[in-house]
């Protein structure tokens, strides 16, 4: 599965329909494709995760109870950073995922 971050704060009153628009508009991905599309709302104490399974959509919403993400990638050139399985766990956990040191991948799977 392919985990896709957005780089931008989006607004967090969006629902399925505004993050999919996102998806197609600004990340260039097709929401459909069974990716995992994370967002970060603008103070950066919240994260959406949207996915689509095959037959809708799922919207999960985490927002931390004190504090804020401590990491977030940033790029002035790309609009979305992929990352690993153990990384979006660290993400999730409030950590920095580049500091994360998960096994190598035995064989990479394609895009």
């Amino acid at each position: 599965m392919r985990i896709l971050v957005a780089i931008e704060a989006v607004d967090f009153r969006k629902g399925i329909d505004g993050l999919a628009r996102i998806c197609k508009d600004i990340l260039m991905a097709d929401p459909f494709s069974g990716w995992l599309f994370v967002f970060r709302s603008r103070r950066g104490t919240a994260i959406k995760v949207l996915v689509y399974d095959g037959q809708g959509f799922w919207l999960c919403h985490k927002r931390l109870s004190s504090g804020r993400f401590r990491w977030w990638p940033s790029s002035v050139t790309e609009v979305s950073k992929v990352l690993e399985t153990h990384e979006l766990q660290v993400l999730f956990a409030g950590g920095n995922p580049e500091t994360a040191r998960g096994a190598p991948p035995w064989r990479r799977i394609r895009a």
